[in-house]
């Protein structure tokens, strides 16, 4: 990937203004209906919600996400620098693997969830679109200095998601960039190389947040447009718009940053304590560790857990969860599911009223809905392992 902007620790500033992005006229041309997201205008459907969330699951769908954050962490010690901050085991990344970790607060808190890809030279980290400019900087200030940061600011990032996505992708004639490459279809979950595609250059992993096999999909913002159009014209393809997005990883359980997790949230709390690897909980040393062992050891008094809801009407993000009179948690995400039919919900409710099975309900504008905690995924997730 070109290198297009290093960070210095003063130039973590918030953009002014609504951003544009590569794809924006390709959008609009398509008669997406563009909103603001995140600093940037994105397109939140084309022909609707319902519709482009099942042609998803069971076609593919083509995302643009270049609004997130596509950092570089280089330099020696860059795995240890990096543990210092995130509580994954950076260090046992082996090369083309990623892993989902998370940015912490001296606190325990979640700054941010992002994906850490072991480039082979260095390390690759893509983080939500909304914080970067506070992610940038909170690295900035804990990395140590010889520790290069880069924000590859003139790449976009398409993600490719469903069960038709592998077979589309392959017949672009996609061919790894260099000898010993991993060839794209022997890609698995979690896995990521460097591509050839028309003389231009792609960064491909297997990966995604709709539950569906898929493949997220760095390219030059000089170069989306073609691809894009190349990728629109395979027949299982269409664009699909944020609200589809949205609905699609809330059926697959995963949580959203800004919704699901924020900084008051701990990762045990929000039931991620599989992004903590064993080695990190024996030896600790990253922000926030002595908080979220004492939790791991102890227990959190809250827990994030699915809720299938009766009736049709869905409760959204601040609706209270009761349990008679007692308020005992509240909802963070909520909708209506297109594959299930029925509404479904994520919340945090007092962690003894975690079990699946428990019997809740939801206050909605004055209006009682019963709901069930159920496990998640809602829908089971499709990756190619």
């Amino acid at each position: 990937m070109p290198v297009t902007d290093v960070i210095d620790s003063d130039e973590a500033e918030a953009p002014p203004e609504i951003l544009v992005l590569p794809l924006d006229a390709w959008h609009r041309e398509r008669g997406a209906r563009m909103v603001e997201f995140a600093g940037y205008w994105m397109p939140v459907q084309y022909e609707g919600i319902i519709a482009e969330h099942l042609w998803t699951r069971e076609n593919a769908g083509l995302f643009d996400v270049s609004h997130m954050g596509q950092l570089g962490v280089a330099g020696d010690g860059a795995a240890a620098a990096l543990e210092a901050l995130l509580p994954g085991d950076i260090s046992a990344l082996k090369p083309g693997r990623m892993r989902y970790s998370l940015l912490m607060a001296e606190d325990g808190g979640i700054l941010d969830d992002l994906m850490v890809l072991n480039t082979g030279k260095d390390f690759s980290v893509v983080v939500n679109g909304a914080t970067k400019w506070d992610d940038i900087g909170h690295l900035r200030e804990h990395l140590p200095d010889e520790i290069v940061l880069t924000y590859f600011d003139e790449q976009a990032l398409l993600a490719l998601q469903g069960p038709k996505a592998a077979d589309a992708l392959a017949r672009l004639g996609i061919s790894p960039l260099h000898e010993g490459g991993t060839p794209l279809a022997e890609l698995k979950f979690m896995q990521a190389d460097i591509y050839d595609w028309q003389g231009k250059r792609l960064g491909i992993s297997r990966s995604g947040y709709t539950g569906e096999d898929g493949f997220e999909i760095s390219v030059s913002a000089t170069d989306v447009v073609e691809l894009a159009n190349a990728l629109a014209a395979q027949p299982e393809v269409k664009p699909i718009g944020l609200g589809a997005r949205d609905s699609l990883r809330l059926e697959a359980g995963l949580p959203l940053y800004g919704h699901d997790l924020n900084e008051q949230t701990d990762p045990i709390s929000a039931d991620l304590s599989f992004a903590i690897s064993k080695r990190r909980r024996a030896d600790g040393g990253f922000l926030g560790a002595d908080r979220v062992l004492a939790l791991l050891a102890d227990g959190s008094s809250a827990k994030r857990v699915g809720l299938a809801l009766e009736g049709r009407q869905a409760a959204r993000e601040g609706a209270p969860v009761m349990q008679g009179d007692r308020q005992v948690g509240q909802v963070t995400s909520g909708g209506f599911s297109p594959s299930l039919q029925r509404p479904i919900a994520m919340a945090y409710v007092d962690a003894a009223l975690a079990a699946p099975g428990t019997r809740l309900e939801l206050d909605v504008r004055g209006k009682c809905l019963a709901a069930t905690v159920v496990s998640m995924p809602f829908v089971p997730h499709r990756y190619h392992r």
